[in-house]
C-alpha cells in the first residue's frame, strides 16, 4: 500500500468525527512516529509503498481514533514545554496553558527567587511540571507529590527520560498534616473542573483521561487550593511564592481565599484565549 492510499483510507475512516484539520494532523504526527517523514516529506513521497508492518500500526492506531482515545496516549508520549514525555491513561495530558504556568514560574525565578531554589510540585502527575522547572531553573532541588502509585511511576521514568534528578513522594494531599520540607515555590495543577461542566467536555477527556485528577465536587470546587495554601502557609519560606493552575470561573474567589490566608502580592494571569487560568501570591512575612 502507498502513502498516498493509506492517507486517504485515513481520513476516510474519521471524516465525519473529527475535523479535517485534526485528521490532517493525526497521520502527520503518526507519520513522524512511524516513518520518520514531516508533512512535506509525505507529499513529495506520496508514491512510496509502505511494509504490511507499519501498515498496521496505522490500522490499529485508526481504531483507537474512532473511539476518540487522544492521539498522546495512542503514541505514549507527548511533548511539553521543549521536552518529551511518556504519558499514559494513569496520568492527564499535558496541556499548553499548563505550559505558560511553568514559563511564569520559570521567568519569575531568574529575579524573584533565590538559588538554590527548592520547589514542590503537588499533583504531579505526569511529572511535566516538575521535571519542566528542574530543567530550566538553574540551581533548583524538585520535589513532587502525587496519590497515585501509577502516575508516580511515570512521573519517575520521565524524570529519568530528561535527566531530572526529582525526589518524589506518594501522599494524599486532602489527608496531609505537612509536608515533606519547607520550600521557596510551591506549584500545583489540582483537580479544578466541576461536574456540571462535564457536558461541555469532549469524549477524548471525558472517556479516557483520569477523573481523580480532572474533577471536584460543584459544592467544594476549592477544595484542592484551601488545602494547599493552608499548607503552604507553614511550608513555604518567608517571601516564597505559591503558584496555582485554576478554573477560570473561580478566579475571584480563589483571589478571596488566598487573601483569607494572609498571602500578598496576589495576581491572575490569563491564558493564551483570554481566560483567567493562573494565579500566584506571596507568603506574607507576617503569616
Amino acid at each position: 500500500m502507498t502513502v498516498k492510499i493509506l492517507k486517504r483510507q485515513f481520513e476516510e475512516a474519521l471524516y465525519g468525527q473529527y475535523p479535517s484539520e485534526e485528521i490532517q494532523s493525526f497521520f502527520s504526527i503518526l507519520s513522524e512516529k512511524h516513518l520518520g517523514m514531516t508533512r512535506l516529506e509525505l507529499t513529495l513521497n506520496s508514491e512510496m509503498i509502505l511494509s504490511e508492518a507499519i501498515s498496521e500500526k496505522y490500522r490499529t492506531a485508526l481504531k483507537r481514533l474512532q473511539t476518540h482515545e487522544p492521539i498522546q496516549y495512542i503514541l505514549g508520549e507527548t511533548e511539553f514545554y521543549g521536552l518529551q514525555f511518556k504519558v499514559n491513561r494513569h496520568t492527564l495530558i499535558p496541556r499548553p496553558e499548563t505550559e505558560e504556568l511553568v514559563d511564569w514560574i520559570c521567568s519569575e525565578a531568574k529575579t524573584q527567587t533565590p538559588a538554590p531554589c527548592a520547589i514542590l510540585d503537588i499533583g504531579t502527575g505526569s511529572g511535566c511540571i516538575a521535571v519542566s522547572l528542574s530543567k530550566n531553573i538553574a540551581g533548583s532541588s524538585v520535589s513532587a507529590i502525587d496519590v497515585s502509585e501509577d502516575a508516580l511511576e511515570v512521573a519517575e521514568s520521565n524524570a529519568s527520560l530528561n535527566n531530572a534528578a526529582i525526589d518524589f513522594f506518594k501522599c494524599d494531599i486532602l489527608k496531609e498534616e505537612e509536608l515533606p520540607g519547607q520550600y521557596d515555590i510551591i506549584v500545583s495543577n489540582p483537580p479544578y473542573v466541576r461536574s456540571i461542566e462535564k457536558q461541555s467536555m469532549q469524549p477524548n477527556v471525558l472517556n479516557f483521561e483520569p477523573a481523580s485528577a480532572l474533577f471536584v465536587s460543584d459544592n467544594n470546587p476549592l477544595v484542592f487550593y484551601k488545602k494547599i495554601a493552608g499548607l503552604a502557609k507553614t511550608h513555604l519560606k518567608t517571601n516564597g511564592m505559591l503558584y496555582f493552575e485554576i478554573n477560570e470561573y473561580f478566579s475571584e474567589d480563589m483571589v478571596a481565599m488566598l487573601n483569607e490566608f494572609n498571602f500578598k502580592d496576589i495576581s491572575v494571569k490569563t491564558d493564551f484565549f483570554g481566560k483567567d487560568r493562573m494565579i500566584k501570591c506571596t507568603k506574607n512575612a507576617r503569616a
